[in-house]
């Protein structure tokens, strides 16, 4: 009887081993093939302009090409629902955002993934403040103006953003709803789109992040009216916050690398670490600065400290997003 329960312990060991066995063999050799970066937005936006540099470079730490893959639609969640079903290896990621895991479960009905619940946490890889633009031959010759205007013309004024839940329709929705305008709002496939169409005067304004707006307000194709920073930005030194227009108007936007749920922790760790050293880059920093957006530091961008950072963004925008949204039905 004792030989029998001996054998049956031994065994179940061995049958366990052998069934961790491949997840721990592929985790080593991990990656051994191209990893697909979902970006849930066209080409042009910040998600991918900020998933492309840091992908570049993380690419050359893992030994592996990167595959920029943009799934837009849907203010982001449709790419985001994709990276939440795809297989938990490490083969896709998602270059996710503040938008696609704090607004969109807010902004967005019927929702196909839980941000909380459908992915890993890899690493936070830059913050943007908001930059406030309009076509470049709107009226309006300061921020102060531009609000009033807004308030006095109503849904006579379009507004662009990148689809309902998009960190430029969270933007817009916290400067509009908090100067009491209502601007007709038009709804874009992506912040690329929406700018192409605000540089041909199609719409009047966007709120969008400083890394997709700055390289058109540089070229003077759009106009810009004001920052959500508490400092004016070193890459748009003339755009005034809007604390100095007197707009009570402040905001940072994140944007985070994430992975299926079930992603392997050695591999989780070895992507968190690649992109560390991306972070850690000068020419990566530089092209960042160069852009507005800023590197968290290394304390913040950890997979630990990143998923405590969206639980608690959730937590502290998803009130204001609902209050804002409400006050903007008519």
């Amino acid at each position: 009887m004792k030989i029998a329960m001996k054998l049956s312990l031994a065994l179940a060991g061995f049958l366990a081993v052998v069934a961790n066995a491949p997840q721990s063999a592929n985790a080593q050799a991990y990656p051994s093939r191209a990893i697909t970066v979902i970006v849930p937005f066209p080409a042009g936006g910040p998600s991918d302009v900020v998933a492309r540099i840091v992908v570049e470079h993380m690419s050359r730490t893992l030994g592996q090409s990167m595959v920029v893959e943009n799934v837009g639609g849907a203010g982001g969640t449709l790419g985001s629902g994709r990276a939440a079903a795809a297989a938990p290896d490490g083969y896709t990621l998602l270059a996710g955002s503040m938008g696609s895991h704090v607004a969109a479960p807010v902004l967005t009905p019927n929702l196909k993934y839980d941000s909380l619940k459908d992915f890993e946490a890899i690493g936070l890889t830059a913050n943007a403040p908001a930059v406030i633009v309009a076509r470049k031959d709107f009226p309006a010759k300061d921020l102060k103006e531009f609000a009033e205007y807004l308030k006095k013309n109503g849904d006579a004024v379009k507004q662009a953003h990148g689809g309902v839940g998009s960190s430029s329709h969270m933007a817009c929705l916290m400067f509009t709803s908090g100067i009491g305008a209502t601007p007709t709002q038009v709804a874009y496939r992506g912040t690329g789109p929406a700018m192409n169409d605000l540089i041909g005067g199609h719409v009047d304004f966007i709120c969008e992040q400083a890394v997709s707006v700055t390289a058109q307000i540089l070229a003077g194709t759009v106009k810009a009216y004001g920052v959500s920073s508490d400092q004016r930005l070193a890459s748009l030194p003339d755009v005034p916050t809007a604390k100095e227009a007197g707009v009570d108007y402040g905001m940072s936007i994140w944007a985070g690398v994430f992975a299926p749920k079930g992603t392997p922790k050695e591999i989780v760790d070895k992507l968190s670490g690649a992109l560390d050293k991306a972070l850690d880059d000068a020419d990566v920093k530089k092209r960042l600065a160069d852009l507005g957006g800023t590197i968290p530091g290394k304390d913040e961008r950890s997979p630990a400290k990143f998923d405590t950072l969206i639980k608690e963004e959730i937590s502290r925008w998803s009130p204001i997003l609902k209050t804002a949204a409400a006050a903007q039905v008519k």
